[in-house]
């Protein structure tokens, strides 16, 4: 199976630019937990739910003051929309995250995959080991 078969489609994204507040309220809106962070249609970065809370909220900042680009991770693991399940929880083990953002051949993000879907389409014992890979530091 491929990621294509299993990604959120129509994701939206935001500039580096950003405010965090604009962000939150797509997050409330959306019903997501993770935004990319898009620079010309090229992925940049992704501001999660967490990093708002961690990178913001807990150094006492002026949120109006912040943008993406003052929150995001900037290292951000993704898969293409034609690697297969394997290839995306192997990723998602190695760098220990619970999203990808799905890029196509031009680099442009085009969906998000998350630990839930790959847990749904993959073999029990690639989600099984998947999740417990990613959950590790909370045992």
């Amino acid at each position: 199976m491929k990621i294509k078969d299993l990604m959120h489609t129509g994701v939206a994204v935001h500039s580096p630019d950003t405010p965090i507040s604009t962000i939150a309220k797509t997050m409330k809106e959306k019903d997501v937990g993770a935004v990319p962070i898009t620079d010309n249609k090229q992925l940049v970065g992704m501001v999660t739910d967490r990093d708002i809370a961690l990178r913001a909220a807990s150094d006492g900042a002026d949120w109006s003051k912040l943008t993406a680009k003052d929150v995001m991770t900037k290292d951000v693991a993704s898969c293409q929309d034609g690697d297969s399940i394997h290839h995306a929880a192997h990723l998602m083990e190695t760098r220990i995250v619970r999203r990808l953002p799905v890029l196509d051949h031009g680099k442009n993000v085009v969906g998000m995959v998350s630990l839930g879907d790959i847990s749904h389409g993959a073999p029990h014992d690639v989600a099984t080991k998947l999740m417990q890979a990613v959950s590790a530091h909370h045992a």
